[in-house]
């Protein structure tokens, strides 16, 4: 039966060679999906449930959804990392393993896939980078990344997602010889190598940003927050961030992908760290120091601008924290309160959908800076472990992971 379910894959998926890139969170990895349509209050019980998947192995990252099949990573056969497709009838497609999980501390697989031109881009928890075919689940090739270029992987495994920057697949190394290196996407050939500016690779997934008709990714080592030139591998600018984490936990613990908004970026993690913002000079070759706050220092569930306005949850400790928000302009605080526990944060169709990480709270938010607005509730019950997995919205449904179960529910009106 799997056999000939992959034959139907394979000769009914030609839109699965489209040029679009679906990845992390969404619209350049910022916590946005581009949905509309969707409904502004669930009923009492929460939105429909309409397929559950369970058995992809644990993991703590969110799959993602390329016309109707779902590409989802997790930990099986004990130390393995491993890439599943799925039909939306929740019949598993194909599988395969693709490099050795993290078995030193929270061991659940960390990185999203992903997408682009049919090929599935993904790393292990260790560190090697893999392209994929879509289609059958072959490996095309394998770059042990970290082994091979001397590659420093911080206390709790490797939790990078693969950005693809053209004809590139960028991936962070940290360490004593390299920052990045950069590998061809046909076969994973080396095309740069950026020098060192010492320290391990953080927790948090690169960006690309386009600045006055240049490009820069974004990039983050336990030290610094750093702009490469993906063209050459240049290191144009760094930003020391371990100077503010002055609590005894988490020095170092970079967690957030950098936020970019016309011409200034924030950069945000737990800890104590503020969550600070900097204004990119015109010609993209330093940064500034605009304003930092202790509010939002938001432990690993992303932040969300909407309207000038930042939304997240912030640390308390590593198992207890508040919902924030943040004025872009000035960095001042607009409210903070409770709501369960702290979580992730992602944004669609007007609305935040905020997932709760202790007891799998989910609500549906109006954003606004007067407070925390909430117009409708659910509570995830299957699974187990902690709710760490980012929520993820596609074609008008509401992916949520939890563990080594996998949620869809209908939020199309």
């Amino acid at each position: 039966m799997k056999f000939i379910l992959c034959l139907l894959f394979f000769f009914c998926t030609p839109n699965l060679f489209s040029q679009e890139i679906i990845e992390f969170r969404g619209i350049e990895r910022s916590g946005n999906f581009n949905e509309s349509g969707l409904i502004k209050k669930w009923p009492e019980a929460g939105p429909e449930l309409i397929l559950k998947i369970e058995g992809m192995g644990k993991g703590y990252s969110h799959p993602i959804l390329v016309d109707e099949i779902i590409f989802v990573t997790g930990i099986k056969h004990d130390t393995l990392d491993v890439l599943s497709a799925y039909d939306f009838k929740g019949e598993l497609l194909w599988e395969i393993p693709y490099g050795r999980s993290w078995n030193k501390s929270f061991t659940d697989t960390r990185s999203t896939p992903t997408f682009e031109n049919g090929k599935i881009y993904v790393s292990s928890g260790t560190g090697q980078v893999n392209c994929i075919d879509a289609k059958n689940g072959k490996i095309i090739w394998q770059e042990d990344v970290i082994t091979n270029f001397k590659g420093e992987i911080y206390d709790h495994g490797d939790a990078e997602n693969p950005l693809i920057v053209k004809d590139l697949v960028v991936f962070t190394t940290g360490g004593d010889e390299n920052t990045m290196v950069a590998l061809r996407k046909t076969d994973g050939s080396l095309v740069w190598k950026t020098k060192s500016l010492g320290g391990p690779k953080s927790y948090a997934t690169p960006i690309l940003i386009h600045h006055n008709g240049f490009a820069l990714i974004l990039t983050q080592t336990a030290e610094n927050l750093i702009a490469i030139n993906p063209e050459n591998g240049e290191i144009v600018w760094h930003y020391n961030l371990i100077r503010y984490h002055l609590h005894e936990q988490g020095v170092g613990a970079n967690t957030n992908a950098p936020l970019y908004n016309k011409g200034y970026i924030f950069v945000t993690s737990g800890y104590n760290h503020p969550g600070t913002k900097l204004k990119l000079a015109d010609d993209g070759k330093s940064v500034t120091e605009i304003w930092k706050n202790d509010t939002i220092d938001t432990h690993h569930g992303g932040v969300i601008l909407v309207d000038d306005n930042l939304y997240g949850s912030n640390w308390q400790n590593n198992s207890k924290g508040r919902w924030a928000s943040v004025n872009w302009e000035t960095g001042r605080t607009n409210w903070e309160t409770d709501w369960y526990n702290k979580g992730s944060t992602v944004f669609a169709d007007g609305m935040l959908y905020i997932y709760e990480e202790k007891s799998g709270n989910v609500a549906l938010v109006e954003p606004s800076p007067e407070k925390l607005k909430i117009l409708s509730t659910f509570k995830v019950t299957d699974g187990e472990g902690p709710h760490w997995s980012h929520p993820a919205i596609y074609d008008g449904k509401l992916f949520i992971r939890h563990g080594n179960a996998l949620m869809v529910y209908d939020i199309k009106k």
